[in-house]
């Protein structure tokens, strides 16, 4: 945790969170709620690197890897413990497996009144379409279509909302 984090940590409640946070250069939208969410990879983009809409709501535990941006448009939710991926790699270089499965680096996007369900994995990349529901411990390895509900390792499309 850098030093500049401190203070957004030890904030109890989420408006004081989201002031920090926008201090920091992350764009925090009007309402939005962000509970204990921690963030990794800061050295890369910052916090400029996280926008977050109007009235989402990030819950507890929500782990947020800014080493490329997250979008997350507005009313989006990220139940509990969800995890977002900008970055997979198996490690140095010369990692005998990089040739099998190289390093990625992508943004991921999450649309406009969307939910994502509690213990759900987003890798680098995916969007998520507008006002999709991802449900609980899902992975999602690909994009997600508009008002879609998938669920499932990997997450598929179980039916659409519309």
């Amino acid at each position: 945790m850098t030093l500049a984090m401190v203070p957004y940590r030890l904030a109890l409640v989420p408006p004081l969170r989201s002031l920090w946070l926008r201090l920091l250069g992350a764009h925090i939208g009007r309402g939005a709620i962000l509970h204990d969410v921690r963030f990794f990879n800061l050295y890369r983009r910052g916090l400029g690197g996280l926008s977050v809409g109007r009235e989402c709501f990030l819950g507890d535990e929500c782990l947020i890897d800014l080493a490329e941006t997250v979008s997350l448009e507005d009313q989006v939710t990220l139940a509990e413990r969800v995890l977002v991926l900008t970055h997979t790699n198996v490690g140095y270089r010369d990692h005998p497996l990089q040739r099998h499965f190289p390093s990625r680096t992508a943004a991921v996007v999450v649309e406009a009144g969307s939910f994502v369900g509690a213990g759900v994995t987003l890798l680098p990349g995916v969007r998520v379409g507008r006002g999709s529901f991802v449900a609980a411990g899902s992975v999602v390895t690909e994009d997600v279509p508009p008002a879609t509900l998938v669920a499932g390792v990997p997450a598929r499309a179980v039916r659409a909302l519309a």
